[in-house]
């Protein structure tokens, strides 16, 4: 298994998750754990996923979601588990 965390956040709209599980299922990631929130209008979200059975490379499925942050509004970043356990501990 190869896991990694997608971070979201920004203003809230409709289709956020929607947008970033379909790809998911498109590409064949697994959804391992999800926690979402929203405060007033600002919307947060960590997934951790399995990208190990992946169509896409890990390069391009970082880029994807770059991406498709920037055309919803929202900053998008997925990385190895291994880097965002390292960039968090105190």
């Amino acid at each position: 298994m190869v896991k990694a965390v997608l971070s979201v956040i920004g203003c809230d709209r409709v289709g956020i998750i929607a947008a970033v599980s379909g790809y998911f299922a498109k590409v064949n990631v697994n959804i391992l754990d999800i926690s979402q929130t929203t405060m007033d209008d600002i919307f947060t979200m960590v997934m951790l996923v399995d990208v190990s059975g992946a169509t896409e490379s890990f390069s391009e499925l970082a880029a994807y979601f770059k991406n498709l942050g920037a055309e919803m509004g929202l900053q998008m970043q997925l990385q190895h588990v291994d880097i965002f356990n390292s960039m968090h501990k105190i």
